[in-house]
């Protein structure tokens, strides 16, 4: 039989990404869903994302490129976070950083499915980004 290792601190972080996401596609898919029916679109009218997003409302749309966005960097977040869980190096100071990237992609999506303002998105969006590249670093440091 196996020993149970101790969980490391940082998936908590990460679990929780996961679970923003998946709150994330619920707002896109409560708010997208009644748009497409009052546009009076049809299920073929989703074939393109692109297209579609031309034939809603921005504030609709919004919601969905969040989600999309929530499916492209985060996954760097993912693969770091999860080496340095393995790695032994999932607490101190790389938890924090996974703590304050998720902090950051949460204030992040409301931003972008509210006032869309693309300044304060892009200054969380780099926040985060040296958020993940400093548990990057400490873990390239910590394994030489």
């Amino acid at each position: 039989m196996l020993d149970m290792l101790e969980p490391a601190p940082i998936l908590l972080p990460v679990i929780g990404l996961v679970i923003w996401t998946l709150v994330m596609q619920g707002w896109m898919v409560v708010t997208r869903v009644p748009a497409i029916s009052a546009a009076k679109l049809g299920p073929e009218a989703g074939q393109r994302t692109a297209e579609l997003a031309a034939m809603l409302p921005k504030e609709v749309q919004w919601k969905a490129d969040n989600y999309n966005h929530l499916m492209e960097q985060p996954t760097i977040f993912y693969a770091v976070a999860l080496a340095l869980a393995i790695a032994g190096m999932g607490d101190g100071l790389n938890m924090m950083l996974a703590w304050f990237y998720l902090g950051s992609r949460v204030v992040h999506s409301f931003v972008q499915s509210t006032t869309n303002n693309v300044t304060i998105r892009f200054s969380l969006f780099l926040l985060g980004t040296i958020a993940v590249l400093a548990m990057a670093i400490n873990g390239v440091i910590s394994l030489l």
